[in-house]
């Protein structure tokens, strides 16, 4: 028998539908808005600065030069240094898997000096630690002093904690947040003119891939979105970011609370929204990506999966974080419009349809002009390296992923 309904709960219900129309049809409004900047794509086969440095030149003369974007500013370099540095993948150095190679960090530094910047910070986050970044680098038996004699005028900052700031820098998310309506972050990133997100190229076990868009993940301070945190920020930060991976318990009283933490408790869940969150708050405006070498099968030497060194020999550089990591993923062999529960997104949502949707990019290769080297000459296909059951490579076609 059919259950009658009362006219309130018929316009209730009229109404609950309406809504979601809505927001579906601004979901697809502001993607079909979404920014389109071009791509630039060069080989490079090797970190030998007489290839590295030209090569790296032509990469930012094809977006029009560095002079336009750096001249006369303080510019705020986000590196890659993921996970402790004694972790090693076959004992090789570490900016040959899973950091951003030295030689790169010095090569950017250099040409952006050349290019006028008036002072450059390198931040990074290193692993359960407030040490300067000095100690951490040279505990992964890379030189310090050669990135500081790079440019004139560099310094760094470990942005893990409070550093040297007199206090947190609160950067509001402008579409009110997937996850936080804001984040507290070291002031570096905010007293900065540029920022630059200068990431590797990588899969990850948790979001399925790794390039400018996550890197940024690495910049909020575990003193306050890490596992050893309180009613107050730990200035002595311990672990990695386990509030935000698995969202075990809120921020200190301090920070702004989550925005619904009914949501599920699952990093597939929580990491991608951080991220797209992190990079609307904290706009990037230049993305590169190290991809001359890195490794297979996850972020780092403790991912689960099959791991081995790779040596794709490309490099990429934008304008749009979004767009980059579209056409750089794209150029790892994966559809960057594919979904969770399709290869490399098997149990994560895809940051990118979520930065998509609320605007910051298009992931469609459609609408990304890709100057340089074509995405098929450059591709290095990550999908086929493992051929594990569900993997999945993308062909480019634009008719979707192809099963491998």
């Amino acid at each position: 028998m059919r259950e009658r309904q009362t006219r309130r709960e018929w316009i209730l219900k009229g109404a609950s539908a309406a809504a979601a129309g809505y927001v579906a049809q601004s979901s697809l409004l502001r993607a079909a808005r979404a920014t389109a900047a071009p791509v630039a794509i060069t080989r490079c086969k090797t970190y030998d600065p007489g290839e590295l440095v030209p090569t790296l030149n032509k990469l930012f003369d094809l977006l029009g030069g560095l002079g336009r974007i750096v001249k006369g500013k303080t510019v705020a370099v986000k590196i890659n240094m993921t996970g402790a540095p004694g972790y090693r993948l076959k004992y090789l150095p570490l900016g040959d898997t899973h950091y951003t190679h030295p030689n790169m960090i010095a090569a950017t530094l250099h040409l952006m000096d050349r290019a006028g910047a008036r002072r450059i910070r390198v931040l990074e986050s290193p692993w359960s630690s407030a040490s300067p970044v000095e100690e951490s680098l040279l505990l992964a038996n890379i030189q310090p002093r050669d990135i500081l004699h790079a440019a004139a005028n560099v310094e760094f900052e470990n942005t893990n904690y409070l550093g040297r700031g007199k206090k947190y820098s609160r950067l509001m998310v402008p579409f009110g947040g997937l996850l936080f309506p804001g984040y507290d972050l070291n002031h570096s990133y905010e007293d900065c003119d540029v920022f630059v997100s200068l990431t590797k190229m990588k899969e990850h076990e948790t979001t399925g891939f790794t390039l400018s868009m996550k890197n940024c993940f690495g910049i909020t301070p575990c003193s306050i979105y890490g596992v050893g945190g309180g009613d107050e920020p730990n200035e002595e930060p311990k672990g990695g970011r386990g509030l935000l991976h698995g969202g075990g318990r809120q921020p200190p009283k301090s920070a702004l609370p989550e925005k619904d933490p009914t949501t599920p408790r699952q990093a597939g869940y929580r990491v991608p929204r951080a991220v797209v969150d992190l990079i609307a708050a904290r706009p990037v405006d230049l993305a590169i990506v190290d991809g001359i070498k890195t490794m297979s099968g996850g972020e780092g030497p403790w991912a689960p999966e099959p791991m081995s060194p790779v040596h794709p020999g490309v490099l990429l550089a934008g304008l749009n974080p979004v767009n980059t990591d579209a056409v750089g993923l794209s150029v790892m062999g994966f559809d960057p419009m594919a979904d969770r529960g399709t290869f490399p997104f098997l149990t994560s949502d895809n940051m990118l349809r979520l930065a998509e949707d609320a605007g910051l990019g298009t992931r469609d290769l459609k609408r990304i002009e890709v100057v340089g080297t074509p995405v098929n000459e450059a591709r290095f296909d990550f999908a086929a390296l493992g051929k594990p059951a569900g993997r999945l490579r993308f062909t480019g076609s634009g008719n979707g992923p192809a099963a491998q």
